[in-house]
């Protein structure tokens, strides 16, 4: 027996190593996507803050309307078929499409509508501050949302301002999502309006429900079966936390996920030979930037962050670090939106920089910490940062860890450094990236308008709020193009809190028979879309 064995090893070893590998394979019905779940603290669509959470509740929830996937200024029909803008530009109206319904089978009413705009402004969480910037409040609620009849929504303005923009804010996943009144009312605990229970649960109407949200680990979506629009090809989807991005190459390579989110520049380049993987790249929304507190009474010196605006390696930082996620970009207006004046062309200067610190009263520079969330590409454009500080003697610890610990603290104005990614751009609009990176209407802690980088880094500037609030209300499209790139002129000569040194654009790899994927730049990519073809 021992000696047949001897002869029949050799073989088997032989034919393992001539078969091809065997890949594992996803189920056809079920869709897998994995990225990194760390910046996901709460799936109550009123109190989400990052593109992560987006890129879950998108396929959860509907809004009245949706923004276009590849023409950002298109704004296309979902829960409402149509919509008017009266000749005075103080009112919306909004038809509501017949027959759709929630999951739980309850109609989409214009009640529901105006219940989930109510309750948006009445619990004052991070996405009511896209509708506070423009004289929403819980005071005049009532008053701005009004529902005629069952299919009908009026939004009353409460001041002047392009209704436009009103028009792609409630396209926005967040404060546009609309709600089931009565499933959420139904867990009401103590006045909040549902607040604890949709924490993990979902009460939307769109092509997907939450089936499971397990902290850093999933989230697994279920096909909604009373869906109103088309049956979605998959049944189900899994969204698996994956913190690594070589983890998510590996797995995609095998067969094990379809989709993958969030994997670094390296993994990315590495996969565009792999004919089994495409790569898609499309525009995104905000910006990558370095952040200063101006708590701290170094950084209220613009001395010192005129130097810091030198000791950033652009150029470095979107060769090596950025492609895939970013391209160069040191204004606060995205390219190709409205007035977006060229690149000011800031270099790494550590001469220019130290001479700086000096006037500053810091000739031999200064330790601080530098905050970035474990992602990439967060904590390499950290590490960048690092090194070209210490360039000038600025010696900055890094702190690292999840969404909550570090954009936490940025929202509770208790930090001194930050390498952090936003400033708006989810509407194609310019004033959506200024209200998210310059304005600030109430610098005191009690406002707490923590979805305004502005008031995160405790910057305030009466002239520049008003030059933006004048802006957007401006007619004439050739003076409010100039006012545009007034506002970017002044925020360069002021020094500001917040120096972006890249544009955010989106990049996903995925398996070759995936069809249907469409990065949307408002991070809205829906899923219900994508086929399998095997």
């Amino acid at each position: 027996m021992k000696s047949l064995l001897k002869l029949v090893a050799p073989v088997l070893l032989g034919s393992t190593l001539l078969s091809p590998p065997v890949y594992a394979e996803t189920p056809p019905n079920m869709l897998v996507v994995g990225f990194s779940m760390n910046n996901i603290l709460t799936l109550d669509p009123a109190a989400i803050t990052g593109k992560e959470t987006v890129q879950v509740l998108t396929n959860i929830y509907d809004n009245l309307v949706a923004l276009n996937a590849t023409n950002r200024s298109q704004v296309d029909p979902q829960l409402a078929e149509s919509w008017t803008i009266s000749d005075d530009n103080s009112a919306i109206t909004f038809k509501l499409r017949s027959g759709a319904t929630f999951a739980s089978g309850n109609p989409v009413t214009s009640a529901d509508v105006i219940w989930s705009f109510k309750r948006l402004m009445k619990l004052n969480l991070a996405q009511a501050s896209f509708l506070k910037t423009h004289g929403f409040s819980a005071a005049n609620a009532d008053a701005s949302f009004t529902a005629p009849d069952d299919q009908t929504v009026v939004v009353r303005l409460p001041k002047k301002v392009d209704p436009q923009i009103i028009v792609q804010t409630l396209g926005i996943v967040g404060p546009g999502s609309i709600l089931d009144s009565k499933a959420v009312m139904e867990h009401d605990k103590d006045g909040d309006m549902g607040a604890a229970w949709l924490t993990n649960n979902s009460a939307g109407s769109g092509p997907f429900t939450l089936g499971q949200w397990q902290s850093n680990e999933r989230v697994t979506l279920e096909q909604n079966p009373k869906y109103w629009g088309e049956k979605p090809a998959m049944r189900r989807i899994m969204m698996r936390h994956l913190a690594e991005s070589q983890s998510q190459r590996l797995m995609l390579e095998k067969g094990d996920i379809d989709i993958a989110y969030s994997m670094s520049a390296a993994d990315l380049k590495a996969l565009e030979a792999n004919k089994d993987v495409k790569i898609q790249t499309n525009g995104g929304s905000g910006f990558y930037y370095l952040a200063v507190s101006m708590k701290d009474e170094k950084f209220q010196k613009p001395k010192v962050r005129e130097a810091l605006r030198y000791l950033i390696d652009y150029q470095g930082l979107n060769d090596s670090v950025l492609p895939y996620f970013g391209r160069l970009r040191d204004r606060p207006i995205q390219t190709g939106l409205l007035g977006a004046l060229p690149n000011a062309g800031y270099k790494l200067d550590v001469a220019k920089a130290k001479a700086l610190l000096a006037e500053a009263g810091y000739p031999d520079g200064f330790s601080t910490t530098l905050r970035a969330i474990s992602d990439v590409p967060f904590m390499n454009a950290a590490t960048a940062i690092q090194a070209t500080l210490a360039q000038a003697g600025i010696k900055a610890e890094i702190i690292t860890g999840a969404g909550d610990q570090i954009y936490g603290a940025m929202r509770e104005r208790k930090y001194e450094l930050i390498v952090g990614r936003g400033g708006g751009g989810q509407l194609p609009h310019p004033d959506s990236n200024l209200r998210a990176i310059v304005y600030n209407p109430d610098n005191s802690d009690q406002a707490k308008l923590t979805n305004f980088q502005g008031w995160r880094t405790s910057f305030y500037d009466e002239k520049i709020n008003k030059m933006v609030d004048e802006a957007l209300i401006e007619g004439n499209k050739d003076k409010q193009l100039k006012s545009y790139q007034d506002i970017q002129s002044y925020y360069a000569e002021m020094v500001p809190a917040i120096q972006p040194f890249s544009e955010v654009v989106d990049s996903v790899g995925f398996r070759a028979d995936i069809k249907g994927l469409e990065l949307n730049p408002s991070w809205s990519t829906q899923l219900r879309t994508v086929k399998k073809e095997r």
